[in-house]
């Protein structure tokens, strides 16, 4: 029987496109199948703000950030506490992960055309020792352009691919199978879904209209993880989170459901490290949506009063931007599944950031002039349109109607207004002395030594309750839903592994599929701007290893 090309992909996200890209480059024939229209090539990347995570950039150093692979790797390792027998590869992967991002990741990229905001930004501070969660310098490097910009060369790539005849692209093709005609698993079986003309993001059309078996010499899979499946993240959600949460929303369409992972695992590949995941704690719904429950996270800097259900401020150093997995196994150990913001729209108007090309469209656009627009408005617009439209914000003069609109958000009332105002009166003490033992307050200051934070992310310290600072804001936050950091054991080669350890001759995994890497490069937490450079990295892997296993 012949076969229809070399090498199938399945999933026309990132790490589809960077792994057929390889292909491409190496003369190979590829089919790439999505489920999805092809409207949505690029996948979750293309919403995405474009963050990545370098080492010693000429970024970092022009800001005088002083950063190296020793102490990235020492971050890596510290957030990550692999502790478990399974995490050999992934250990294994983020030593390669990080020698890549410390060395060719950005040439890499930047002989691609990509390029990259100057002001590199400061996430998962941690706040604990040297050596635990966290990043001791800021590494974040926002792409020009955001995700659209970084899909674009790949994407570019691979239509090149089609000009030369080396690419198909079937998409509304759900893949519903993996099998073996021979020795190793060559055939992929699957569903032919109604064409769509949905917008991206939207939900399309389950109709079935066809089959379809394909066969090839290998089979990458690249097709995400299970953030837009709410039962499936409940099923996996790990003991040491909590309960899980009654409501969330979702950072991610309802297609990203996990199908293909069950798929690969009834084959024979090994899927470990489920209960590893990455939610956001800072989530807000979308008041433009697109998908169901679409929600949309909060890149909060430093100065916000962050308090629980009822009012209680959150224990050090569960401050914005500081520990996400931390903070949300302290929410849930709350017995709600919600938080709040306290501020005023001095805070908001510097430290507010949305995650999301689509938030973002001076980046997403990149113009200067809009760049520089945003920098100069007392509040961008992305970020006035929440407070205007959003139904977890809270906008009044004074605190007791903020306090009446806050518990008119929630089933009980319970944010007492004498007891909020005790809290705040607090802390805005040691805003006004130069001495302090509030942590965060030391955390404000510290943060605005580092020039970055002082020009963008960071207001300088003052009253919440002055007037001159007002309105008085507060931002009701939810449970957003985002990554699965297990995923199907990979060797270095990309290569998927069977419980015995040995390769699934013929399959390979990358991006969010394989946990970024090895079935979880990140271990339990992430350094955050890992995620899109760990479907770029996988996904080459994969690309130029299927490229030279096949004839």
């Amino acid at each position: 029987m012949a076969y229809d090309a070399d090498v199938i992909v399945i999933g026309a996200g990132l790490a589809g496109l960077a792994a057929t890209a390889e292909l491409v480059d190496a003369g190979r024939k590829v089919i790439l199948l999505d489920q999805e229209p092809e409207q949505s090539i690029g996948g979750q990347a293309h919403w995405s703000f474009g963050g990545l995570f370098f080492v010693d950039s000429p970024e970092q150093r022009r800001l005088r950030i002083k950063d190296s692979h020793a102490l990235a790797l020492q971050d890596w390792m510290g957030t990550a506490g692999f502790d478990r027998p399974e995490d050999h590869w992934p250990r294994r992967w983020a030593e390669a992960y990080v020698d890549f991002a410390a060395g060719e990741k950005r040439s890499w990229l930047h002989g691609q055309g990509v390029r990259f905001f100057p002001v590199v930004g400061w996430a998962e501070r941690g706040g604990y020792d040297a050596t635990g969660h966290g990043n001791s310098v800021p590494r974040f490097h926002i792409t020009w352009g955001t995700g659209p910009g970084l899909v674009a060369p790949f994407e570019r790539r691979v239509r090149e691919g089609v000009a030369r005849g080396l690419v198909e692209l079937r998409f509304r093709h759900r893949v519903t199978g993996l099998s073996r005609s021979a020795g190793s698993v060559d055939t992929v079986t699957g569903e032919v879904l109604a064409p769509s003309g949905i917008e991206r993001g939207q939900a399309s059309s389950r109709e079935v209209t066809g089959a379809f078996e394909l066969r090839a010499q290998a089979v990458i899979v690249t097709s995400g993880g299970i953030g837009g499946n709410h039962d499936l993240v409940r099923a996996n959600w790990p003991e040491r989170l909590g309960t899980p949460p009654e409501r969330m929303i979702s950072g991610v369409p309802a297609h990203v459901d996990g199908a293909m992972l069950g798929i690969a695992e009834e084959t024979g590949a090994r899927l470990i490290n489920r209960d590893r995941m990455w939610h956001y704690t800072e989530g807000i719904q979308n008041w433009n949506p697109i998908w169901d429950k679409h929600g949309i996270r909060i890149l909060p800097g430093p100065s916000s009063l962050w308090l629980d259900a009822r009012g209680n401020r959150l224990p050090v150093p569960l401050f914005p931007g500081f520990d996400t997995l931390g903070t949300l196994e302290h929410i849930m150990s709350t017995g709600y599944d919600y938080t709040w913001f306290v501020l005023d729209q001095k805070i908001i108007g510097k430290e507010f950031a949305l995650s999301g090309s689509e938030q973002n469209p001076d980046l997403t656009g990149k113009s200067v002039r809009d760049v520089i627009g945003r920098a100069r408005a007392d509040v961008p617009a992305p970020v006035k349109a929440f407070m205007d439209h959003g139904a977890d914000f809270v906008v009044e003069k004074d605190l007791a109607a903020l306090v009446r609109g806050m518990n008119a958000l929630t089933k009980e009332p319970l944010i007492d207004e004498a007891a909020l105002h005790r809290e705040i009166v607090a802390r805005d003490r040691e805003i006004a002395n130069p001495f302090t033992k509030d942590l965060q307050v030391m955390s404000i200051r510290g943060a605005r030594k580092y020039l970055g934070d002082k020009l963008i992310r960071t207001a300088s310290p003052h009253r919440i309750l002055d007037p001159k600072a007002g309105p008085l804001i507060a931002v009701r936050l939810n449970i957003l839903t985002r990554k699965t950091l297990g995923g199907l054991e990979t060797d270095l080669s990309s290569r998927v592994l069977t419980e015995g350890g040995e390769a699934l001759e013929g399959v390979y995994a990358a991006g969010e599929a394989a946990g970024f890497g090895g079935g979880g490069v990140h271990g339990y937490r992430s350094l955050e701007g890992t995620f899109l450079g760990g479907c770029l990295f996988s996904g080459r892997t994969a690309g130029r290893a299927a490229a030279g296993a096949v004839g």
